[in-house]
C-alpha cells in the first residue's frame, strides 16, 4: 500500500489537488472518500471533475439526498454519496456494480459507512480539519500511483 500525506491550506488547494487526481483517473476507478463533515470531500470531488473536464455549467454538489449524481465529461463521473444510508445492503438497491465495474469513474463521499463494497484497488483519500481552512489529506493505495504523487509534488503539495 502507498501513502501520500499532503496538506491543503485552503479550498482552493483542495480543488487543485483534486484536478490533479482527476487528471490521472481512468474508467473503472474508483475513489472512497472519507472523513467528518465539513472536511472537503465534495470540494475534493469538484477539482476531480475538473480533472476529467466536466464542463462548468455542471455544478457538483453532494448528492447527499439523491444518493448519485452523474456528469459527462473525458470521462463520466458517478458521483454517490453513503452519508444517508445504513450499510452497503442499501446500494445494493442502486445496483452499484454497474457503477463501480463500469466506464465511468465513480467517487464515494463517506466510503467508511460501504466499506465491505469497496473494490481493493480503489483510490482511498481521507480528509480531515486542521486549523482553520487547512486540511490533512491521505492517498492511499494498493494500485500504482506515483504519477499523481509526483504531479503534487511538482505543485509544491
Amino acid at each position: 500500500m502507498t501513502n501520500f500525506d499532503l496538506v491543503s491550506q485552503h479550498s482552493d488547494d483542495t480543488i487543485c489537488i483534486g484536478k490533479i487526481i482527476g487528471e490521472h483517473l481512468k474508467g473503472g476507478d474508483v475513489v472512497a472518500l472519507r472523513g467528518e463533515l465539513g472536511a472537503g470531500k465534495t470540494c475534493l470531488t469538484q477539482g476531480i471533475a475538473k480533472g476529467l473536464r466536466i464542463p462548468e455549467t455542471y455544478y457538483v454538489t453532494s448528492p447527499t439526498f439523491t444518493l448519485i449524481n452523474e456528469y459527462p465529461g473525458r470521462i463520466p463521473l458517478y458521483h454517490m454519496d453513503a452519508y444517508r444510508l445504513s450499510g452497503s445492503r442499501d446500494l445494493e438497491d442502486m445496483g452499484y456494480e454497474e457503477y463501480f465495474y463500469g466506464d465511468g469513474v465513480v467517487v464515494i463521499e463517506w466510503a467508511e459507512k460501504v466499506d465491505d463494497i469497496i473494490p481493493a484497488e480503489a483510490l482511498l483519500i481521507h480528509l480531515e480539519h486542521s486549523n482553520g481552512d487547512t486540511r490533512k489529506i491521505r492517498i492511499s493505495s494498493k494500485s500504482d500511483i506515483s504519477a499523481i504523487i509526483k504531479m503534487l509534488k511538482k505543485e509544491g503539495f
